[in-house]
């Protein structure tokens, strides 16, 4: 059996980002909840200054955390702070929660990429801090939108924000 690796990202509503990321090819599993907040044993109705986050378990062998990263860029808006769509407040903050210092140098490196497209409609605000306490939401958010097909979300894959393929540099 393979490794894993585990990403943990915030860009919104949970449920959204949960039904697009856990179709990716190498996600093993995903689960909604919240972290990068001062309540103890959150929950949806008490979480305090935690953002919705989704914890993803993926094989790096079939896809890379860069990866990852490049998808989550691309279905939420990274240049609105503290707000995806409708949805407003600390919350729906974008943020890349690290597990490791590779994880804070890829993502720094992404978001460095992303600034240096010109893609995006302006500076991302999205915060990089080391995983902390992830407490998982309660079952009713779990699968939301695999239960609920018509239910609300605010993510989509957005064809022009692809960060294009770096150049090799010559030896």
């Amino acid at each position: 059996m393979s490794e894993t690796e585990t990403a943990i990202l915030a860009g919104g509503c949970f449920w959204g980002m949960q039904q697009l990321i856990r179709r990716r090819p190498g996600v093993i599993s995903t689960r909604v909840g919240y972290t990068g907040g001062d309540v103890p044993n959150a929950t949806y109705y008490n979480h305090g200054t935690h953002a919705e986050a989704i914890e993803i378990v993926f094989d790096p062998a079939v896809t890379s955390y860069r990866e990852i990263l490049e998808f989550f860029f691309q279905i939420h808006d990274p240049t609105t702070l503290n707000r995806q769509g409708n949805d407003i407040g600390l919350s729906y903050r974008s943020a890349i929660f690290y597990t490791s210092d590779e994880q804070k140098r890829v993502a720094e490196d992404t978001i460095a990429d992303v600034e240096a497209s010109g893609l995006w409609p302006g500076k991302v605000v999205t915060a990089v801090e080391p995983a902390g306490p992830f407490w998982e939401a309660e079952v009713e958010h779990q699968d939301y939108l695999e239960r609920i097909p018509d239910g609300y979300t605010c993510h989509f894959p957005r064809a022009g924000w692809v960060l294009p393929r770096r150049n090799a540099t010559p030896a």
